[in-house]
């Protein structure tokens, strides 16, 4: 009888702890409700265009079956030279043109092969019809990525990871560990600005994650063959400007966290499940329920993940990720400013 009081008390504290509780509950409902029915691999929301030579019978039933369609998307009409210049501004995922005589080309966006492979698919079905095909032969051609690597579509995703778990999770424990052991009150009392304590943890990381920038991109480019068409510079600049905000979040959670095992449960969840189901590293956004939908927008490696597949394996120029910088740039000084200015309140 002894031990029920003990129990009783511990009951208490874990019901107490808010933090604890929300991690315990929290945690399980999310991830069956995410690979329960909310995340898919099926490619159900496929952008298509439509481009042609000619117009008859057979290609009007084509268009009226890719229409009808409720994987499709069909996104209009447009001109045989827009074809290319489509698909590059990322308003199609494919699109489709009928050639003079019965030929019917697909060019499909193979930046992520498993779409490319999906959306050709579906469109060759379409096209050739259950009975009696309305196109003779059909020529399917992948852009970005003619051999439908998949190192070119995990190799950004990767990195949006890795930077994530180096930067966030690593500048989080450092710091929530010299709270655990004492030695920040040693900090406190010496002669130093916080802010100059803030650069001093989060300087470390930020040459250690520079190394493993130029690891990665060297692995990429040699071993795994991604092309980096648009250059290197492009590519470093989207980079520091991600472990900047890599940083800043996990400043960020060290001011929340009262243990080290808090905070890599912080970074696990916020942080690093995002990153795998949020971004577009394996799931597509566009199959994403709503809801979700809308969560990504706040997932900064979704930005990144997306700006490094225009600069990496679509050779684009850096125009034309301009929206990615900017909003990351926009997040960056946000949780760098809201990172350091609760630093500061727990060091006061």
């Amino acid at each position: 009888m002894k031990l029920a009081p003990f129990v009783y008390k511990e009951m208490l504290h874990v019901l107490r702890d808010k933090r604890m509780l929300f991690v315990a509950l929290a945690i399980p409902i999310v991830q069956m409700l995410l690979f329960g029915f909310a995340i898919s691999t099926e490619v159900n929301n496929i952008n298509v265009a439509v481009a042609y030579d000619r117009y008859d019978e057979d290609v009007r039933q084509a268009i009226e079956r890719i229409s009808s369609n409720p994987y499709v998307t069909l996104k209009g009409q447009i001109d045989n030279t827009q074809v290319y210049p489509t698909l590059q501004r990322g308003a199609a995922d494919a699109v489709v043109v009928f050639r003079d005589g019965s030929d019917v080309q697909i060019v499909a966006d193979a930046s992520n092969p498993n779409i490319a492979q999906s959306s050709t698919g579906y469109l060759q079905a379409m096209i050739s019809g259950s009975s009696g095909g309305t196109a003779g032969n059909i020529d399917t051609h992948f852009l970005y990525n003619p051999q439908l690597k998949s190192s070119y579509n995990f190799a950004p995703g990767i990195m949006g990871m890795l930077f994530m778990l180096v930067c966030a999770l690593m500048t989080a424990v450092s710091v929530v560990r010299e709270k655990e052991t004492g030695t920040m009150e040693l900090l406190l009392v010496s002669p130093v600005r916080p802010i100059q304590i803030i650069i001093s943890k989060m300087v470390p990381f930020f040459v250690l994650s520079c190394v493993d920038l130029a690891l990665m991109l060297g692995i990429a480019r040699w071993l795994l063959d991604v092309p980096m068409s648009a250059g290197v510079l492009p590519i470093i600049l989207f980079s520091l400007l991600y472990i900047l905000l890599s940083l800043g979040l996990g400043l960020l959670v060290s001011t929340i966290s009262t243990s080290q095992i808090m905070a890599m449960l912080i970074c696990g969840m916020v942080m690093i499940m995002p990153v795998v189901m949020l971004s577009g590293l394996i799931f597509p956004v566009e199959n994403l329920p709503v809801v979700l939908k809308q969560i990504s927008f706040i997932v900064p490696a979704r930005w990144y993940i997306d700006a490094m597949r225009k600069l990496m394996v679509e050779g684009l120029d850096i125009g034309m990720a301009l929206d990615d910088l900017l909003i990351l740039a926009v997040m960056t000084v946000i949780l760098l400013a809201v990172a350091i200015r609760n630093f500061k309140i727990r060091l006061s």
